[in-house]
């Protein structure tokens, strides 16, 4: 089931990706990562990773506010990455690779912050993405967060047809398993509508 689940969204990724910065997505995540924008601390000469990255809006976003950071975007698709590196105009501060968030490529260890930014939905292990994170995450680092959730119940699923089921997550069960993982929770915070940013700090 695990294979299916992720070739699927793999391939309706992989469909999106050339108009994906066209549609309606593009104007929404633009006011999205406007307001994350407005939250972001990181230290001099950052390096951050952005799982889910899609065509790297958000990388380019921070790459433009930050001139000394260096980033590395990740995604499933590998249409995704490649629109992303076609649009890179960041070289060589940026690069974009194909992989998955269960299973990051990555020293432990090796970044100042990771952003996930509507896309933890779409994981079928959110557990072990967290830990993951927290893996790749240096002493005193941060997890941004950022994605649709919900305040009656600790979890709820929807099936968004082409793109698959996808899962929202309560507050106190984004902090439940962060705190699992080791990750201390900072604060929540509403970016827009439902759309909420959750940041989380490893201990230094």
């Amino acid at each position: 089931m695990t294979n299916d689940f992720i070739t699927n969204k793999k391939q309706a990724f992989d469909l999106w990706a050339p108009s994906y910065d066209r549609l309606l997505p593009s104007v929404f995540y633009q006011s999205i990562h406007k307001r994350l924008l407005e939250n972001v601390d990181l230290p001099p000469q950052p390096h951050v990773l952005d799982l889910g990255c899609g065509t790297g809006r958000l990388l380019d976003r921070l790459a433009a506010k930050f001139p000394d950071l260096r980033g590395t975007g990740l995604d499933l698709s590998p249409e995704m990455v490649r629109v992303a590196r076609q649009r890179n105009r960041h070289r060589p501060r940026l690069i974009f690779v194909e992989g998955k968030a269960e299973s990051l490529p990555f020293a432990d260890g090796q970044f100042h912050a990771v952003f996930n930014t509507i896309s933890f939905l779409h994981y079928l292990e959110p557990k072990q993405i967290f830990s993951e994170v927290a893996r790749v995450l240096s002493p005193g680092g941060r997890f941004y967060l950022v994605d649709t959730t919900v305040k009656s119940q600790p979890e709820l699923n929807v099936n968004l047809g082409a793109l698959g089921k996808v899962k929202f997550y309560s507050p106190n069960q984004r902090e439940l398993m962060g705190a699992a993982a080791g990750l201390s929770c900072v604060g929540h915070y509403y970016l827009l509508g439902p759309v909420l940013l959750t940041i989380f700090a490893k201990p230094g």
